[in-house]
């Protein structure tokens, strides 16, 4: 598998460089404020359907949680976007037994405190304007190889322009208060129930 790199220097440069391409290319970036448990992990959970969206997530940890940031990436975009592993990216890097050690390696990350672990269940990018978030069954298999002391967060993600020239985006997160039992069907109707109440808060929005 694909690990990340250590360099403080790359992730010093890119942690202000996200912050300055979101406040350069957006008119606005929205995001809850929240708590955790600070004797866990953070799993965070969000929908996927830009270039944007993994610094989206970058961002608000670096403000709201402040762990340090991992995110399963697919093996093409570890090496296309070379900056990524320095950020705490990791994939797989093939099919098979090495994506059962990559989700193992995942779990491991979620046993540690200090770690968030950032990851897109659709495990593809889609349109913004989906009904429904699909959720590959790898979430679960790196769910149940951790203790499963976690903070288990939600993000949906919308953009959309209004009257301005650049767009704004909004990010809804929820604590969710996960069961004992986790099963995939459990997580995916929770993690929907949470995208479809961002996406009616989105659309009461008026400018």
């Amino acid at each position: 598998m694909y690990h990340p790199r250590k360099n403080n220097l790359i992730f010093n440069f890119f942690s202000w460089y996200i912050q300055f391409i979101i406040k350069k290319d957006f008119a606005a970036f929205n995001y809850d404020q929240m708590k955790v448990k600070s004797d866990a992990s953070v799993l965070v959970l969000a929908n996927h359907f830009s270039w944007w969206d993994g610094f989206f997530l970058f961002y608000i940890n670096k403000k709201v949680f402040k762990k340090q940031f991992h995110v399963l990436v697919n093996a093409e975009n570890y090496n296309k976007v070379g900056f990524l592993k320095y950020l705490g990216a990791f994939a797989a890097e093939n099919k098979g037994k090495d994506v059962l050690s990559t989700l193992d390696y995942a779990g491991k990350l979620l046993n540690d405190p200090s770690n968030l672990v950032l990851v897109f269940p659709q495990g593809k990018l889609y349109s913004n304007h989906l009904k429904n978030i699909s959720f590959e069954k790898g979430v679960m298999q790196m769910i149940n190889a951790s203790q499963k002391k976690i903070n288990i967060i939600f993000a949906a993600t919308f953009i959309d322009f209004f009257a301005k020239r650049k767009p704004s985006a909004y990010t809804y997160l929820q604590h969710w208060e996960n069961e004992e039992y986790i099963s995939l069907q459990l997580l995916k109707s929770a993690y929907n129930k949470h995208y479809d109440q961002s996406l009616i808060k989105q659309n009461q929005i008026i400018e």
